[in-house]
C-alpha cells in the first residue's frame, strides 16, 4: 500500500443532540459520568444515549454501568449495530487503479432513561436494585481515588544509590579503617 494514498473525504457534519454522549477509546469514564449528570440534573432531560464504535465499545458499556450506579431508577435499552465504512485509496504512480477498502465496524447504542422504556425490547434491562446505587456527588468526582500523590521510598526504575551526602569545603573527611585494627 506504499504506492497509494488515502483519499480524505470531507467529514459529514452530523449534529448530535444534548442527550447523546459519544464515547471514544481515549476519553475517561468519569468525564462521561459527569456529562450524564449534566444532562439529567442541569438540562433536565429524561434520558441519555451512550454511543460508541470500534475500540470504544467496552468503555461505553463501562460508562453506562457506572451511570446506572450513580442515578436511581434508570431503565436501559442496548442496541448493537454495524456500520459499513468505505475507504478509497488513489495511486501515487501512473498505471495503477483506485482501490476501495470496505470495513464493517461495530456500534453500540445504550439508552438510559428515568422514564420506563419498552420492556418487550430484546435489549431491555430494568433498573438495578436501589441498594447498589450511590447517588452522584460532583465533589466525589473531583476528589482522587487515593492512588499516587504520596512520597514513595521505592528504589525501582533506575534510582541511584543514596551515597554519603555532599562534603562541604573545609569539613573533615572521616577516614575509614578497613583492614588495620585500631590501636
Amino acid at each position: 500500500m506504499d504506492k497509494y494514498r488515502k483519499v480524505m473525504k470531507p467529514k459529514e457534519d452530523i449534529q448530535k443532540s444534548d442527550e447523546e454522549i459519544r464515547v471514544t477509546a481515549a476519553g475517561s469514564v468519569s468525564a462521561y459520568v459527569s456529562r450524564a449528570a449534566t444532562v439529567f440534573n442541569e438540562l433536565k432531560k429524561p434520558y441519555v444515549i451512550v454511543q460508541a464504535t470500534g475500540n470504544a465499545l467496552t468503555k461505553a458499556v463501562t460508562a453506562a454501568e457506572v451511570i446506572k450506579r450513580r442515578f436511581k431508577g434508570l431503565h436501559q435499552i442496548t442496541e448493537l449495530k454495524t456500520v459499513e465504512i468505505v475507504d478509497e485509496y488513489e495511486p501515487l504512480e501512473e498505471g495503477l487503479d483506485k482501490v476501495t477498502d470496505v470495513r464493517n465496524v461495530s456500534v453500540v447504542e445504550i439508552k438510559l432513561s428515568k422514564e420506563p422504556l419498552d420492556s418487550s425490547d430484546k435489549g431491555y434491562q430494568p433498573p438495578i436494585d436501589e441498594s447498589l446505587v450511590k447517588e452522584f456527588d460532583p465533589e466525589d468526582m473531583m476528589r482522587g481515588r487515593g492512588r499516587g500523590g504520596g512520597t514513595s521510598k521505592g528504589r525501582g526504575k533506575g534510582s541511584t544509590g543514596r551515597g554519603r551526602g555532599i562534603i562541604q569545603a573545609g569539613e573533615d573527611v572521616p577516614q575509614l579503617q578497613c583492614c588495620e585494627p585500631q590501636a
